[in-house]
């Protein structure tokens, strides 16, 4: 018996009530914030509606404890949009939003949806690099304040903030790569063409490390406030808008990543974890973002 052919709405009418009740339990969550005087981290905020990880309970509770003007948000590297670090922020703040994916049936799976019809969402197909990134923005009406902006495109991460002049986001959510370690600057070099399943067979060559970020948040005018638990996602908040909030430091506020993502040869997982997985990537050229000059991996870090 196939019920899919029998009861074709069941499947998205179930997703439907799970969204809903996700939802509706995570704004138990939302009303605690208000009696959270001071927090140690971030990962006594985190919760997950539709982040990969715990992102949806930080960012709710930088939005309610942040004076943030400019409910407009920014993503790009959000594949389906199913998974994503804004899409609660826009269906349960009801916030305007720019996705931006390379993938254009990503893009147009996100236009069928029910959310593009019932929230502000403009959905754009683009290789994002550091020569078209202002344009996208401006081309589609965002220029100036923006009140956050998450980036994770598992490459050119560094260089594409560095990039960014046309928006002025008060919260920034960048991915940085764990296993570079807490103490150096570092970045991949920049190529515009760069994809990280072509780089490396390992899939661990991408992204630069906490400190690069932290030193190019302090240029940009912001504070590194913490990383989410899993190691993936940092944060900063511009220094006009920190409030109570601790500045931290990439050594005070590293994760390692526990997530073993790593592939062999042939494209397969390999599970290795830890300092394992610089081993891999020990041979490829590596940017120190404090001397401007490039290495191999192996010539700086400790492997």
């Amino acid at each position: 018996m196939n019920l899919k052919r029998i009861f074709p709405n069941f499947r998205i009418q179930v997703n439907r009530e799970l969204e809903e009740l996700k939802v509706l339990e995570a704004k138990n969550f939302i009303n605690n914030f208000k009696n959270i005087e001071e927090i140690r981290n971030l990962e006594e905020i985190e919760f997950k509606v539709f982040s990969q990880f715990g992102d949806d309970g930080i960012i709710q509770y930088l939005i309610h404890n942040l004076d943030i003007q400019t409910k407009i948000f920014i993503e790009f590297g959000v594949g389906d949009y199913t998974e994503a670090n804004t899409r609660f922020l826009l269906i349960n703040n009801n916030w305007k939003g720019l996705i931006i994916d390379c993938d254009q049936g990503y893009i147009n799976y996100i236009k069928n949806e029910e959310i593009y019809w019932k929230y502000d969402l403009t959905a754009v197909c683009s290789f994002v690099t550091c020569e078209n990134i202002n344009h996208i923005f401006e081309s589609n009406g965002l220029k100036g304040k923006v009140g956050i902006l998450s980036i994770d495109i598992d490459g050119n991460d560094y260089w594409i903030w560095e990039s960014i002049k046309a928006v002025n986001p008060d919260v920034v959510i960048i991915e940085y790569n764990s296993i570079f370690g807490p103490d150096f600057a570092l970045s991949i070099p920049y190529s515009p063409k760069f994809q990280r399943t072509k780089a490396h067979f390992s899939n661990l060559y991408w992204g630069c490390s906490l400190k690069a970020l932290e030193l190019l948040g302090r240029k940009k005018g912001y504070y590194f406030i913490g990383s989410n638990s899993n190691g993936n996602n940092a944060y900063f908040v511009r220094r006009d808008k920190i409030s109570k909030l601790k500045p931290q430091t990439a050594k005070s506020g590293y994760v390692l990543s526990k997530f073993r993502e790593a592939r062999d040869k042939k494209g397969r997982l390999s599970y290795v974890s830890g300092k394992e997985r610089l081993k891999l990537i020990q041979n490829m050229p590596i940017v120190d973002i404090k001397r401007n000059k490039q290495f191999f991996l192996k010539d700086i870090l400790t492997i």
